[in-house]
Formats: C-alpha cells, sequence, structure tokens
C-alpha cells in the first residue's frame, strides 16, 4: 500500500485519468446493459462525478490524497484546453452562415435568463436592485453573476446564491442536453451555435455537445463564450439602470 501511495502520489493526473476512463467505461456498460442506451453514459457519467465531488470537503475528491491529480484534470485549463482542440474541426463558413442568428440567441439568452433569475431573486424576498441584478446575472453564468455582484458592491451572500444559481445551470445543461438533443434538431453547427448563444454556460454546453456529438462542440463553444462577455457587459450595466428604474 506504500509503494502504491507513491506510485499514484508520483503520477496523480496519470491516476485522474484513468479514473475517469474507468467511470466512462462503466458508465457507457450500465447505460447499454441496463437503460438500452435512453441515458446516455454520458450522462450517467456526469451524475456519478457529481456524487464524488461531494467527498473530501471544498474542493471535492481532490482533497483526497490519492486523488489529488483530479484538482488539475478537472481545473479550467485542461477544459479550455480541451475546447480549442476541437476548434481544428470546425469549418469558418459554417460559423460566418449562422452570423446573424448566433448574435439574436446570444440577446435573447442573456435577456431570458437575467430576468429569469430576477424573477426568482424577487420569489426569495430580495426587493433591493443590487441583489436582483447579481441573483439574475448569476442565472446567465456563474461567472457573470459575482462579476456584476463585485461591480455593483452585492454582498457575499448575494453573491454565493448568484454562483449556486449558475453551477445549477451548468449541471443541468450538462445532463439534459444530450437528452433533448434528437428533439429539438441540435444536430447540425447551424443549431449548435445558437443553442450556445441560448444558454451561454461555457462548461455546460461544452460538455453537453461532448456527449451529443464532439463536432459540434467548437460551433457552441464560440458563442457560449461571447454570451459570458455579453453577459458581464449588460449586467451590471444596461440591466442595474433598467431594474432601477422599475423597482
Amino acid at each position: 500500500m506504500e509503494l502504491l501511495k507513491t506510485l499514484i502520489d508520483k503520477n496523480g493526473l496519470v491516476f485522474a485519468f484513468l479514473l475517469v476512463g474507468v467511470i466512462m467505461l462503466f458508465s457507457f456498460w450500465f447505460s447499454g446493459k441496463f437503460l438500452r442506451k435512453k441515458i446516455p453514459g454520458v450522462a450517467i457519467a456526469v451524475l456519478i462525478g457529481l456524487w464524488l465531488a461531494t467527498f473530501g470537503g471544498e474542493k471535492g475528491i481532490s482533497n483526497v490524497p490519492y486523488f489529488a491529480g483530479m484538482a488539475l484534470l478537472g481545473g479550467s485549463m485542461l477544459r479550455d484546453f480541451t475546447v480549442v482542440a476541437t476548434a481544428m474541426g470546425a469549418d469558418l463558413d459554417k460559423i460566418k452562415h449562422a452570423g446573424l442568428a448566433g448574435v439574436v440567441a446570444l440577446f435573447v439568452g442573456v435577456i431570458f435568463s437575467f430576468f429569469f433569475g430576477v424573477v426568482i431573486a424577487a420569489a426569495m424576498g430580495y426587493t433591493d436592485v443590487v441583489s436582483l441584478t447579481t441573483i439574475g446575472a448569476g442565472a446567465c453564468t456563474y461567472i457573470v453573476g459575482p462579476v456584476t455582484g463585485s461591480a455593483l458592491g452585492a454582498s457575499s451572500d448575494v453573491i454565493a446564491i448568484s454562483i449556486a444559481i449558475g453551477v445549477i445551470k451548468t449541471v443541468v445543461t450538462t445532463i439534459i442536453t444530450p437528452l433533448i438533443a434528437k428533439r429539438i434538431g441540435l444536430d447540425n453547427p447551424h443549431s449548435a451555435i445558437v443553442f450556445g448563444g441560448l444558454i451561454g454556460t461555457s462548461s455546460g454546453v461544452t460538455a453537453g455537445l461532448a456527449a451529443t456529438d464532439p463536432k459540434l462542440v467548437p460551433y457552441g463553444a464560440l458563442t457560449a463564450t461571447f454570451y459570458t462577455g455579453l453577459g458581464c457587459l449588460l449586467c451590471p450595466s444596461l440591466f442595474y439602470i433598467i431594474l432601477n428604474a422599475l423597482v
């Protein structure tokens, strides 16, 4: 056991890849054997990952010494690297073709998510404009929420709620996307661009499209990335002014 611990300590990232590989193998086997592939194996793997994340405290399973390599494997650096790597298969002509639809989807997605979040905040009992705006921004993404809250001087509790809402949106997007992809016609670059603009959460859109069809990832990630930037621009400025006039 001491030899095994030393080996894992020196090869933490490799062991993390092995662990994820075993989880994926089990998930696809379980999906095919017991669920007739009605629930994709990737979705099952995500659920297992979320369950494992409850162990170890603040940083999840990576706090356990044997699984320290998960901190690097599950970090933003490798996530963004995989998104950039998939961009090699993107067709520029298809991106240009969906340009107008992508722009419209961006604005519709940000506006709808923000005001939906405001409704949730109001239902939770918040009445001040700063809190409403911050939680509404969190419904866009878990990045837009804290950026907006910091800009407006929101309390740490409100900022935490905005992050939580964004994380829930990411998780739901990851799991639901492969389940509904065929029903909503999410099977081509044009629809992936629109989908990324409407949903916006880069992590959720990327993971969901990867589970649906890896070739669609760069198209959805493109507009999802712009979504975060647009939300950070509009939420603490124009949307705050509009809410301040209404409330």
